[in-house]
């Protein structure tokens, strides 16, 4: 049996590490303060981040949640592309979600983190 790969989430300020695996950005503006080559990045998926309508509506507000995940995910199912190459590298290797968002527990890299994992069956 293959061996199940990793899916970590980072915040993209945080020093990078050996076993990030594949560093991905999945915000769809650079963060700022970060220079693109202390980011250590392997890719930077812009089309897998919220809309920016969405972004804003959300405003990281915990009250606003359960309804992002509901739109995010909606969205997702629009940029299926996008998505499945997503998956496809955390089929292939260890995969760190990069996000600039604060709050750790409400942002887009926990959604896709979970959708992904749905997709991959574990």
């Amino acid at each position: 049996m293959a061996r199940k790969h990793r899916i970590r989430l980072k915040r993209v300020y945080d020093e990078p590490a050996k076993e990030d695996g594949v560093r991905v950005l999945i915000d769809r503006i650079w963060p700022r303060g970060v220079r693109k080559d202390e980011a250590a990045l392997d890719e930077w998926l812009k089309e897998v981040a919220p809309s920016t309508e969405l972004r804003k509506w959300f405003g990281h507000s915990p009250e606003r949640w359960p309804e992002f995940r509901k739109r995010y995910e909606a969205e997702l199912k629009k940029n299926q592309e996008a998505f499945d190459r997503l998956v496809d590298l955390c089929r292939k290797s260890d995969v760190t979600l990069l996000y600039a968002a604060r709050d750790d527990a409400h942002n887009n890299a926990v959604v896709l983190k979970e959708l992904i994992e749905r997709e991959l069956g574990g």
